[in-house]
């Protein structure tokens, strides 16, 4: 019996411990804060993912997606991975043939080759045919800026000149151009407990950055912003509102010197739910800039996004601790607003899209 007990207490010692030994990535404690509020499973309004992808849409059974975006409310989903040629042809037809007014597809360019003969122009061509084969718009992936180099082995900055008729067709052609450039600025810091991304560089540590790789962060944003000034008359969506969500008056300052830029707020929810006055003040300041859009397709992580821009409930976990350890609050969005972002904003940019899903 003696050895029983002893063993016993030798048991709850070693769990003591281990207890006490937790990781900062283990220690995920269940709030006992009480307060009302409740889950937003659905969108108030029908609403547009601007910031879609599918990868798979040239032959992808489309049913499954759109039973999750009716369980959402999602109207219309912008499907940025678009490619070009052959497999936007074919998407757009797998669209025509199922869902014509469900979803939408925007081209891409691959900036291999820049700096060879008549690259610009051949590039340019296939932009305006896939536009005529029915893209709604272009979006450009963070590869340009941070990937892609010239010919001769150069970094292929953002507003390269050589990549001027390339927005200026936009422009031209009246499609908005998405674009995501660079990455949160942490990733480019030091990586230490001063970092706030911490804990997302430890757990995927290929997000960390030297400063000078392959540019400065700031070196990156200001390619862009050149590049948005310098093109007045072309749209621009910034993605992930340009990586100053946690910096709005910062955000503010750049949307009053470029009125051809709004903003998307894929991916970060999380700086906005937890700053909700300031927030607020800016979405009902900025409410003709700003559209919805959630990045990455996984509908279990859209109630979060909806909980923040429609209540006003307080101290919510977010969906994902190596994104955000501390808690959202609800910005309670007035409805005239909440409509704008969640779909008249979209309905003026993008063109050709069904507004008789959506009430006026």
């Amino acid at each position: 019996m003696y050895k029983k007990v002893l063993l016993l207490s030798l048991c709850l010692c070693i769990f003591s411990l281990q207890a006490q030994n937790l990781s900062f990535e283990e220690y995920n404690p269940t709030s006992t804060l009480v307060v009302p509020g409740e889950v937003i499973e659905k969108a108030k309004f029908p609403f547009i993912d601007v910031h879609g992808h599918q990868y798979r849409m040239p032959n992808q059974d489309l049913a499954p997606v759109i039973a999750a975006m009716d369980t959402l409310n999602m109207g219309i989903m912008v499907n940025l991975s678009g490619r070009s040629g052959d497999d936007l042809q074919k998407s757009v037809q797998n669209i025509a043939d199922h869902y014509p007014n469900r979803f939408v597809v925007f081209a891409n360019i691959n900036f291999e080759g820049v700096g060879s003969p008549e690259w610009t122009e051949k590039t340019v061509a296939q932009l305006e045919k896939d536009v005529q084969n029915g893209a709604r718009g272009l979006k450009i992936y963070k590869s340009l800026g941070l990937r892609y180099k010239d010919i001769n082995g150069k970094r292929l900055a953002v507003d390269d000149s050589r990549l001027d008729a390339i927005w200026a067709t936009c422009g031209k052609l009246g499609i908005p151009v998405l674009i995501h450039t660079a990455d949160p600025k942490p990733f480019w810091d030091e990586f230490n407990g001063d970092n706030e991304r911490w804990l997302e560089l430890k757990t995927r540590p290929n997000r960390k950055r030297d400063a000078n790789n392959p540019a400065p962060w700031e070196t990156l944003i200001a390619e862009q912003h050149r590049m948005f000034k310098k093109h007045p008359n072309t749209t621009f969506i910034n993605a992930h509102m340009g990586w100053y969500a946690n910096n709005l008056p910062k955000l503010s300052q750049l949307l009053d010197e470029m009125p051809n830029m709004n903003v998307g707020i894929g991916a970060i929810i999380a700086e906005l739910g937890r700053q909700p006055r300031q927030a607020r003040a800016f979405f009902i300041k900025y409410q003709d800039r700003i559209l919805f859009g959630k990045d990455s397709w996984k509908p279990e992580e859209f109630p979060t996004y909806f909980r923040v821009l429609e209540s006003d409930d307080e101290y919510f976990p977010y969906h994902k601790k190596y994104h955000a350890f501390w808690a959202m609050y609800g910005l309670d969005l007035p409805d005239d607003v909440l409509k704008k972002v969640y779909y008249k904003n979209a309905l003026r940019i993008v063109p050709g899209l069904d507004k008789t899903l959506f009430p006026e």
